[in-house]
């Protein structure tokens, strides 16, 4: 693909450029911050620090399933308030804020060219009402009964009776809660993201020049911004039936031998909403996952991206085709079997996208000049961690094989694979990259060496013994397994393992953590280039960029962002605000 502008024909500004809020004091500039780049750590830093919550209560539910019994402070109710804390932190509170709230807006403003996020001051409260929300979330700790205990899908009716921890008491409530402010505030960041994208671009940065980063946040936002609302009114109408004794989902239902006051409601309309923002969801966290490691390889491979335009293509189609696969995460709810065929092949189907963006990756390795730095190696234990779980998601996909592993331990491990640790790893290769941009240092290569190989072979080691107990008919979601006849001695002695190995992984991510505080001083000086990329973020003129990030005047795009080993370059990058048009003279015949 050969896309540049002459330098004479780059069209002229069409809008003026956009006046920045310049901080008065300390509290403007770092605390009430109206800049991109600081929203994007502060952000960073609270997602960070509610997993660090979740890593923990994953670690309580591994010492009762491996060491049943041990340990008398995690009784039964306290094992489902852990899960549904530790499920619902992790797909919302960590990874969906990291990839939109950290990356998106760390990395939009700088890879399209602008000063700042179109709307500086909305995107100050977008965060602020996120961390309001995970206050929220984690004040249910401290309140009467805990924090709730439903299953981090929050099934009615269970989800607000008496017999679930936190059902009657306040735990529920401020989940509810917390989700609600959650989604008000990514309101106000998607708007941003949305409209940068699309009116903040630079001149010459066309839509066709966007890193595939970009197009893989800018996506996903459009998704959340249709998939949100459904959650959003299934958590306004379930803290009704809760609050006001409504029934939008709580049938007649009898409790303790007295009838409730609710009748008429549908359990399965929650299913519906919660899952129509479920499944989206996965995307929503995928494709910016997906976009990230497309930049990795390139960069680390030296290689442009093969099939630039299909990478685009295919982010929008498994956007389009994940608001109609919802439907295969209910199964078991009882399903007329046509609408089962229908999911199970949207399901089969969203697989065609996703599989023509690996088959890119590997063509843009193939024959590149491949540097296995550590973000590169995490971008690959992630191509092959999401082929790995994406195998086993096309097992769940169909109703006949989905039916009787629904409520297994396969389905824990196939769907930590997909959405825990694949994503993960892209999030751990993307601060590998762009840690020295935010800096100005680099990270330890020892000690990057050494998260990288424990956590990547210690999630395969967890993960792969939880698929074969999960076949052996395990269930999920129980707290004490010992007297049942399904468990087998093998899968006592798996579960131990299991046990064992997640904690050493947890160790690693300590590791990780110290080196982040340690190099931010002590870390090598990184340059204003460090991996000699093509991209606009790594054009500034100061590292770490200043206010308005790229000084007097904004850079002219010329090219596409994957310029690289161009013959007749003198680089074997060219990077996008460079003119001039490198490709080599045909010799006359």
């Amino acid at each position: 693909m050969v896309d540049v502008t002459p330098a004479d024909a780059v069209p002229p500004a069409e809008v003026g450029e956009m006046e920045l809020y310049h901080p008065h004091s300390w509290w403007t500039k770092y605390v009430f911050s109206q800049d991109a780049k600081v929203i994007a750590i502060q952000y960073s830093a609270t997602a960070t620090a509610i997993g660090l919550v979740a890593l923990v209560l994953s670690w309580l539910m591994r010492l009762q399933l491996g060491f049943p019994g041990t340990f008398d402070f995690i009784t039964p109710e306290a094992y489902y308030q852990f899960i549904t804390m530790h499920g619902m932190i992790m797909v919302i509170y960590l990874l969906t804020a990291l990839f939109l709230g950290g990356f998106g807006n760390y990395l939009i403003p700088l890879m399209v060219g602008a000063r700042d996020m179109v709307f500086p001051y909305v995107n100050m409260l977008s965060y602020w009402v996120y961390l309001l929300a995970v206050l929220v979330l984690v004040s249910s700790f401290f309140a009467p009964g805990g924090p709730t205990g439903a299953g981090w899908t929050l099934y009615p009716p269970q989800a607000i009776m008496t017999g679930t921890p936190g059902g009657n008491d306040w735990g529920i409530i401020l989940m509810l809660s917390s989700l609600i402010l959650f989604i008000i505030g990514f309101t106000m960041g998607g708007l941003n993201y949305v409209v940068t994208v699309l009116q903040g671009r630079t001149r010459g940065m066309t839509l066709m020049r966007l890193p595939l980063t970009v197009w893989g946040i800018f996506t996903a936002t459009v998704m959340a911004l249709l998939a949100f609302p459904a959650l959003f009114v299934a958590c306004v109408m379930m803290l009704l039936d809760r609050l006001l004794g409504t029934s939008f989902f709580m049938p007649a239902i009898v409790e303790m031998g007295q009838q409730l006051q609710h009748s008429g409601g549908s359990p399965i309309l929650f299913q519906h909403l919660f899952w129509f923002f479920g499944h989206p969801e996965v995307y929503i966290v995928a494709l910016p996952a997906f976009g990230i490691v497309s930049d990795l390889i390139s960069t680390h491979a030296r290689k442009n991206i093969f099939g630039y335009r299909m990478m685009v293509w295919a982010i929008i189609a498994i956007g389009a085709l994940s608001f109609v696969v919802w439907a295969h995460h209910m199964y078991v709810s009882g399903m007329h079997p046509y609408f089962g065929f229908f999911f199970a092949t949207t399901t089969l189907i969203i697989a065609v996208p996703t599989a023509i963006k690996v088959y890119n990756w590997v063509l843009t390795l193939w024959r590149g000049d491949i540097h296995l730095s550590i973000p590169m190696l995490f971008a690959l234990a992630f191509i092959v961690t999401f082929v790995n779980g994406g195998l086993t998601g096309l097992f769940l996909g169909n109703v006949v094989v989905d039916v009787p592993l629904s409520d297994t331990m396969f389905v824990v491990a196939h769907f930590h694979m997909v959405m825990g640790v694949a994503p993960i790893l892209v999030i751990f290769g993307a601060i590998y990259h762009w840690y020295p941009k935010v800096t100005g240092r680099m990270l330890d290569e020892t000690l990057g060496q050494f998260h990288f190989w424990v956590t990547f072979l210690g999630a395969y080691l967890i993960f792969f013994p939880m698929h074969y107990i999960g076949l052996i008919g395990v269930p999920r979601r129980y707290a004490e397994l010992t007297d049942m006849t399904i468990m087998t001695e093998s899968a006592h002695h798996l579960n131990s393992f299991i046990s064992i190995i997640a904690f050493l992984v947890g160790f690693a991510q300590m590791v990780f953590l110290f080196n982040l505080i340690w190099s931010i001083r002590h870390g090598r000086e990184a340059g204003g280039n460090p991996w000699r990329a093509t991209t606009l973020e790594w054009q500034t003129p100061q590292t770490p960029p200043a206010h308005g990030n790229f000084g007097k005047e904004l850079p002219i795009v010329y090219r596409w962002a994957y310029d690289y080993s161009v013959p007749g370059a003198k680089e074997d990058f060219i990077p996008q605000n460079v003119p001039g048009d490198f490709r080599p003279t045909r010799e006359p015949a």
